[in-house]
């Protein structure tokens, strides 16, 4: 799939419905699908994360795959995506300086080992796809609409490859190894939210939902049709609404998994003898549309 490249200017934001009162991206959708106390603590607590190594990986392995598309067709060989990955760390760390604390002063080796993961996990890319042949229609862009009148699902989606028939592709990097049937549905999940979204507001169902495992070399492609996004747009409505009332009943209780051993937040946990923090008291009257961005997800997740 080809189009016109896709340049940084994003659109702006048409005006919201007077009746829209709430947001949710797939991300936060995803916790507390998992885990309503885990949603709770991201989106109400806003507890802060320490960054992990696999996480940084990921951003800036995405980084590199995004600037990739500003070189010319010929030029977006192995080599010159492995250039890419020094510049792109150091512009990483110069925006979210916290990232600097992931190796100790000094050490030159992890520092080094880390950056040639990063490219280790662009030569599977380069195993399944040839950039030199795509013109994304967008990368990295945030896309939204309006849900049942009252919720924005909005999120932002790595790459978007839209046919000279109008046909799209949703393209999304993970950077961990092929799931299990359970974590790909979380995947899908992911780019079903995306889905619903192009739909809504393109009036277009994308014709594949691809996901690139970059680690595994493996490609995973499925095809929605629109009585599937019209069950997607209730399931998500109906997540929703058992978000509010958690709020309202401040009940968001613990659902133990193997996702566990990669949260930030045992300390704060029952499931591990903490003590989650008083519920906010004014959770209810912050900003609804306030959904912040967590990119990339905890491995094991998204990834």
């Amino acid at each position: 799939m080809t189009a016109e490249p896709v340049t940084d200017q994003q659109h702006p934001p048409a005006a919201l419905p007077a009746t829209v009162r709430a947001s949710l991206s797939p991300s936060r959708a995803a916790d507390f699908k998992t885990c309503p106390l885990l949603y709770r603590f991201r989106s109400i607590d806003r507890l802060p994360e320490r960054p992990s190594v696999e996480q940084a990986r990921g951003t800036l392995v995405h980084a590199v795959l995004e600037r990739l598309f500003d070189l010319p067709a010929g030029g977006r060989t192995p080599d010159a995506a492995g250039d890419l990955v020094v510049p792109q760390w150091d512009r990483l760390v110069t925006e979210q300086p916290e990232l600097a604390g992931l190796f100790d002063p000094g050490d030159d080796a992890g520092t080094a080992e880390f950056l040639r993961s990063a490219t280790a996990l662009l030569a599977g890319y380069f195993a399944v796809e040839d950039p030199r042949r795509l013109e994304p229609a967008e990368r990295e862009r945030l896309i939204s609409a309006v849900v049942d009148d009252e919720l924005l699902i909005r999120g932002y989606v790595d790459r978007l490859d839209v046919a000279p028939d109008g046909a799209l592709r949703v393209v999304d990097y993970k950077t961990g190894g092929a799931p299990r049937e359970a974590f790909e549905a979380r995947a899908l999940f992911q780019l079903k939210f995306y889905a619903l979204v192009l739909w809504r507001t393109r009036g277009v169902v994308p014709r594949v939902l691809r996901l690139l495992y970059l680690k595994d070399a493996e490609v995973c492609d499925y095809s929605p049709d629109a009585e599937e996004l019209l069950r997607f747009e209730r399931t998500v409505v109906a997540l929703w609404q058992a978000i509010e009332q958690a709020t309202v009943r401040q009940d968001f209780r613990p659902r133990p998994s193997r996702l566990c051993d990669w949260c930030n937040h045992q300390a704060h946990c029952p499931t591990f003898g903490g003590t989650p923090p008083p519920f906010p008291q004014r959770a209810g009257a912050a900003d609804p549309l306030r959904d912040a961005r967590s990119r990339p997800a905890t491995p094991g997740a998204d990834e």
